[in-house]
């Protein structure tokens, strides 16, 4: 007779196995890390997973904050990130800013057998050196604009006379978006990089400054999931680099962005995959430098077709507010693809609807501004339907908001049409308002007026 008290065993097989693999996986704690506009969009989207159960930010910012539990610490620190991953131990962290990747932290993470979500630090290398970046695209074919790679101020002289104006000159590390000068003169272009060199144009002294040759056309943002082998692509987007209104003034982070169906066709979408994501993506994995996480391709589409200007190794930003904007289906499905180098073409679903953001700045920016201003109007624009404010550098307290960086807030708007998008976008826009508010007043202006 049997044991009625025994311990019983069971054997899951088929759908009940499936079921119990899925629900064994819906309490995951996601770190973000990074606390721009970029890394709240990723959190409101990261949050939208039924199979999410908590999301940490380090350090987050005040709108983030509204969204997940933001842990302090610094983004820069390799400490800093190991010891919040020892006390929180997240399922998963997904990496925001390049600083984090140029330091490792992806391989500590992996060394540690922590799941992460971004390049290696040597993968990396194609944004965090943009001598590095050209001089792999010549090795693998990837098209890209004429350039020289200086080490000395002599050099770059000499180098000047084989461009003809005006010459593109971008300091060779991370600049956080305003390392790249577009002199009119061979002169300014000597005086920019000599001041990349002696470190008086942004504030740190570099080893090597890039010239290019200037490319003329329309810019897009395209980036790809990838798992090291295969690739994903998301849905294009345009970026507005300038400070000023017709693109005029200093290079900024970026002060908005829009993200619509027509930038692209399928056409040239296959054509960009396989002309220069797996080009990149496989050229990688030959040298030893497996590419796993976004790769985003910043191109002009130029009369001889189209030319990358650079890469980033991670969401940009304000791309991915526009981007994930119209995004349906579940982030963290598509980022664990990646991570176990499962990553199939149709890891995404997406809307057919265009989307804009609208960067909202402090005065000064890109240079010097004002931080500690009080915000107002958030919850209005908020509750308008198909917009969201994300935050990049707000802070919070006793209830209120106040300005903190100089990117300030990404005001992001859905709709059938681009045209009905950038007009949601402004109007929720003129409902917020702090002192020394700026923001461009022509976001996605020359798709509306380009020929159909």
């Amino acid at each position: 007779m049997a044991d009625e008290s025994a311990p019983k065993c069971y054997i899951l097989t088929g759908l009940a196995f499936k079921r119990f693999w899925y629900y064994s996986f819906l309490s995951m704690k996601v770190l973000v890390i990074g606390g721009g506009g970029r890394e709240h969009a990723l959190v409101w989207k990261l949050r939208q997973s039924p199979r999410v159960s908590q999301v940490y930010c380090l350090p987050g910012n005040g709108g983030i904050c509204e969204e997940a539990t933001c842990m302090p610490g610094d983004p820069k620190s390799l400490g800093s990130l190991l010891s919040l991953a020892h006390q929180i131990q997240p399922d998963l962290t997904v990496v925001g800013p390049e600083i984090s990747l140029s330091i490792g932290v992806v391989d500590e993470f992996k060394r540690r057998g922590l799941r992460i979500f971004g390049p290696t630090q040597r993968a990396a290398q194609l944004e965090t050196s943009k001598s590095f970046a050209k001089e792999f695209m010549q090795r693998h074919q990837v098209p890209t604009a004429h350039y020289a790679v200086c080490t000395s101020e002599e050099e770059l002289r000499k180098s000047l006379g084989l461009f003809s104006t005006p010459v593109v000159v971008k300091a060779d590390g991370l600049a956080a978006g305003k390392g790249v000068v577009i002199a009119p003169t061979k002169e300014e272009a000597a005086t920019a990089g000599i001041e990349m060199f002696n470190g008086r144009l942004l504030g740190t002294p570099v080893a090597n400054v890039v010239l290019e040759e200037f490319l003329e056309g329309e810019e897009v943002s395209f980036l790809v999931l990838s798992d090291g082998e295969r690739v994903a692509a998301l849905v294009p987007a345009q970026d507005h680099k300038r400070i000023g209104d017709g693109d005029k003034g200093a290079n900024t982070g970026g002060m908005g962005a829009y993200s619509t169906d027509s930038l692209l066709d399928q056409g040239m979408t296959d054509w960009l995959l396989n002309h220069i994501a797996l080009p990149v993506i496989a050229g990688m994995k030959s040298e030893g430098a497996e590419y796993r996480g976004i790769l985003y391709c910043g191109l002009m589409m130029t009369a001889r077709g189209p030319m990358v200007l650079e890469f980033n190794c991670r969401f940009g930003d304000p791309e991915t507010q526009a981007v994930l904007m119209r995004l349906d289906s579940d982030l963290l499905d598509a980022i664990e693809a990646a991570v176990e180098g499962r990553v199939s073409p149709g890891e995404f679903k997406w809307s057919s609807e265009a989307s804009c953001c609208v960067v909202v700045a402090s005065a000064g920016y890109p240079g010097s501004f004002m931080t500690g201003k009080q915000i107002s109007g958030l919850d209005h624009a908020d509750a308008m339907s198909n917009v969201k404010v994300f935050h990049a550098g707000t802070s919070k307290r006793d209830g209120v908001f106040y300005t903190s960086g100089g990117r300030v807030l990404g005001v992001t708007a859905r709709a059938p049409k681009l045209e009905d998008a950038i007009t949601r976008a402004y109007e929720a826009v003129r409902l917020i308002s702090f002192e020394e508010m700026y923001y461009r007043k022509d976001i996605g202006a020359r798709a509306l007026k380009a020929p159909k």
